[in-house]
């Protein structure tokens, strides 16, 4: 019989990879895609380039809610200790 921590970290883990998918698109989106262009033609954001702004400033702001919500919805608490199974 699995132990049950390793079914849940496996799911967690999954988790993780698809956070991780999640802000290199976010992130590879707004670089390539709005960084692209002629540099003589970008706008600007606080003083950032655009691209730069969101790919990189408003992106980790984002990710860091989104890890926290998902952190609060899915991830649950797993003792470490070893349990004993009574027969």
């Amino acid at each position: 019989m699995q132990d049950q921590r390793f079914k849940v970290a496996n799911r967690e883990a999954l988790i993780g990879v698809g956070l991780v998918i999640i802000n290199f698109a976010i992130w590879f989106g707004f670089a390539y895609g709005l960084g692209s262009g002629d540099p003589s033609e970008y706008n600007y954001i606080l003083g950032f380039p655009e691209w730069f702004f969101y790919s990189c400033i408003a992106g980790t702001v984002f990710m860091i809610f989104l890890i926290w919500i998902t952190i609060k919805v899915f991830f649950k608490e797993v003792s470490f200790e070893e349990q004993e199974e009574e027969q």
